[in-house]
């Protein structure tokens, strides 16, 4: 890894985590992966710097969750995906048939975008919103997709 201080580089220094080869190659590979799999992170890390240990990313992941480097979606029936946006208040529309999860931004811009109708006493100030259907493609390719004006 070069020595020059890179936006990844500071932004684990500026939250007192240690440097590592690693920690730059999840990071950095999330940044054009975003809503991986571990072991899809896994795999792209390992063609970069070559031998890690799948333990090895589960543990970057953590710390860098920790930290507000990575966020965690839970995609319901899904592995769980990674992605490097947070901080924001956005969500997500996930693909029932293939798994393709893509972000939305929240219409209302700030949190929470939702509140219940019953809060039994909590300050609510986040809101997890996860929009499923079907994607395009699988829409495209689908045998029960009915036709469109039938």
């Amino acid at each position: 890894m070069s020595r020059q201080t890179t936006p990844i580089v500071q932004q684990l220094r500026d939250r007192g985590l240690r440097v590592t080869a690693s920690r730059h190659a999840v990071l950095a590979w999330l940044v054009e992966h975003p809503h991986a799999t571990v072991e899809q992170v896994h795999a792209g890390v390992s063609q970069q710097i070559g031998s890690i240990s799948k333990q090895a990313v589960y543990d970057v992941l953590a710390a860098c969750i920790d930290a507000d480097l990575v966020q965690q979606i839970k995609p319901s029936g899904h592995p769980a995906r990674f992605e490097r946006r947070t901080g924001d208040n956005h969500h997500h529309l996930v693909c029932r048939s293939c798994g393709c999860i893509e972000d939305v931004d929240c219409v209302l811009g700030e949190k929470p975008c939702l509140t219940p109708g019953q809060d039994h006493g909590f300050e609510v100030d986040e809101a997890e919103v996860m929009f499923w259907g079907l994607c395009k493609s699988c829409r495209t390719h689908s045998p029960e997709t009915p036709d469109e004006g039938v």
